[in-house]
């Protein structure tokens, strides 16, 4: 068994129990950092196998983009883990039939390739790989492309929209309304007498004084 084949069942195996982590965790922020683990131990898989430009795509923009965007969001929605859970008991039964469904689908997808993977392709020593896949990916797959990038657009507006909400707890300030301010609005004059401070001392110590009795002469 060589080292390579010894790394490539540590990494599968850290990333089934990451993968694993993702769904079972119930802190939505522990979730993410185990996605996060999923894929940077998916991209070292892909480098092993010399794919060196979409391990390097993924560590960048899933891993360095993505899903540090998706942590601040979720940090930033404040999620009720308690409210999220209510009628979780009803959705149950469909959600494990649709996962069924998709490891199906995936077992077959697999399976298929598999059997019917012959030997690797023989390249030249000149081989650019990014070359390559740029080059599939803008004439034969350029309607998937621009489909997809239409799709992480709506993501990216959904989660500024979710973040938009407005909050009952936070004071909010209009700066159009304090630009129209008025100093009338704002201050009052009120006009009082002046007074002296000698007939001020006078007066607050004939007021503390007692009183003297009646019939006692000074």
């Amino acid at each position: 068994m060589t080292f390579t084949t010894v790394l490539f069942y540590i990494l599968a195996t850290v990333l089934v129990i990451a993968a694993f982590r993702v769904i079972t965790a119930r802190s939505p922020v522990t979730a993410v950092l185990h996605l996060i683990l999923a894929f940077s131990n998916a991209a070292m898989l892909w480098m092993l196998l010399g794919a060196e430009f979409l391990a390097l795509l993924l560590v960048l923009v899933y891993v360095g983009a993505v899903m540090v965007l998706f942590l601040f969001v979720v940090m930033m929605l404040d999620i009720r883990m308690d409210t999220m859970r209510q009628g979780m008991k009803t959705y149950l039964p469909l959600g494990l039939v649709i996962g069924l469904v998709l490891v199906l689908e995936m077992s077959f997808v697999l399976g298929s390739t598999w059997y019917g993977a012959g030997p690797q392709a023989p390249v030249a020593g000149d081989y650019n790989n990014a070359r390559a896949l740029g080059e599939v990916m803008y004439t034969q797959y350029v309607y998937a492309i621009e489909v997809g990038a239409a799709l992480l657009l709506v993501g990216m507006v959904a989660a500024i929209a979710l973040t938009l909400r407005r909050r009952r707890d936070v004071k909010y300030n209009d700066p159009v309304a304090a630009v129209r301010v008025r100093a009338k609005d704002r201050f009052r004059m009120v006009s009082m007498p002046a007074q002296s401070e000698r007939a001020q001392a006078k007066r607050d110590g004939a007021s503390a004084a007692p009183a003297a009795p009646q019939g006692e002469k000074e």
